[in-house]
């Protein structure tokens, strides 16, 4: 590593408040000077993987990141800047002629992520298994912030005793369970995760409620009936822009007419077709973050959006608390990973936290209703 280029990194980091070997939280503690050169070359992917490769470490890595996204640090790397744009422009040509995420591969990319070990996301989960940004406007724990989400998502659909409800992308079935136990309603959910449908049957049996997981891809499901309500928390993610339009349509044909369909997607402040390059290779596999501009022309001319509310501010909190239990699980051998994926799971869950931090990216709750429908009694939706 060239003096200059040391230089370089250093003067960007301090417009940032981050120091090169400093004794704050958030400074970045260099034990190869390699890393620049990695950064330099692989941008945001040669950074995560460095830390993978215990070539830096960080004791606030979520305020770093934070800091270093909300002072747009990666801008001022031209080098960074034209590799990316690169890379962006070689997939979307790949893009005219492959789907990343149609019915042949979002069996394999849901896979890669979900069923890694029940065991992991037992450990850092709350005690319903909810893998979704909480809401803790009211709490101080992560049990009782995920259920205020839960309940938040079964208030907005105006859930009643006897309803048909539909989870699109259902995990574990925590939101499926909550909904049939507190509201009496009887929910189908849609998973390509034989991991999750596996432990959530389990989970069912237990509660014993009117609760069935079908393994099948929203595109191919055919019910025999529509149903009252649907809801889709955090799969959209998993869904792709080429795929935004089919989504809502599968929806709309899938729920009465007047229904309410329910939202919930981590969301971008800018429109992008392609996903961070290091979250793409370890941890989501062809995943995308849509924003508002994307899902308005996807699902029109179908829906009304009734109600948006974004509650990102809740996912720093919740990724946080994530990450202590499963440092907790791995430091006591709950969990049986090398330490090369927990240092890939730290990064992934603080980084993220960061992200959130500094507001690079939403969650918006969405309440959808087809184009006609009236509000029940008059009232507001959502």
């Amino acid at each position: 590593m060239k003096e200059g280029e040391y230089a370089m990194f250093e003067e960007m980091l301090a417009v940032a408040d981050i120091k090169i070997n400093g004794n704050r939280p958030w400074d970045i503690q260099i034990h190869d000077t390699a890393v620049f050169n990695r950064v330099l070359t692989d941008g945001s992917l040669g950074f995560g993987e460095s830390y993978m490769d215990k070539m830096w470490d960080c004791d606030d890595i979520a305020e770093m990141i934070s800091r270093v996204l909300a002072s747009k640090i990666d801008k001022k790397l031209d080098l960074k800047k034209k590799l990316v744009l690169g890379a962006h422009i070689g997939k979307s040509k790949v893009k005219k002629f492959f789907n990343p995420q149609g019915t042949s591969l979002s069996k394999k990319n849901v896979q890669f992520h979900y069923d890694i070990g029940n065991d992991l996301y037992k450990a850092m989960l709350d005690k319903r298994m909810t893998y979704t940004c909480a809401y803790w406007d009211n709490s101080d724990n992560l049990d009782d912030a995920q259920e205020a989400k839960l309940d938040l998502i079964c208030k907005k659909l105006d859930l009643k005793p006897g309803m048909r409800i539909l989870d699109i992308g259902c995990g574990w079935g925590s939101f499926m369970i909550y909904a049939a136990e507190k509201y009496g309603v009887t929910c189908d959910g849609l998973t390509l995760s034989e991991e999750q449908a596996k432990l959530g049957s389990l989970l069912v049996d237990e509660k014993n409620v009117p609760v069935n997981f079908i393994l099948k891809d929203y595109r191919l499901y055919e019910p025999y009936e529509k149903y009252d309500r649907i809801v889709s928390v955090g799969m959209l993610e998993h869904v792709g822009s080429s795929n935004y339009s089919d989504f809502f349509k599968c929806a709309n044909k899938l729920m009465k007419d007047d229904a309410i369909f329910l939202l919930h997607t981590i969301g971008s402040f800018e429109s992008t077709t392609t996903n961070d390059p290091w979250i793409h290779k370890y941890i989501f596999p062809n995943g995308e973050i849509p924003s508002l501009a994307q899902l308005s022309i996807a699902m029109e001319p179908a829906f009304n959006m009734e109600d948006l509310h974004n509650i990102g501010q809740s996912y720093d909190l919740t990724l946080c608390a994530w990450y202590e239990n499963f440092h907790k699980a791995w430091t006591t051998k709950q969990i049986d990973y090398d330490e090369r994926f927990y240092r890939m799971w730290k990064y992934y869950l603080l980084s993220c936290a960061g992200a959130f931090r500094c507001r690079d990216l939403s969650v918006w709750q969405m309440s959808l209703t087809k184009v006609g429908t009236k509000s029940p009694n008059g009232r507001r939706v959502g």
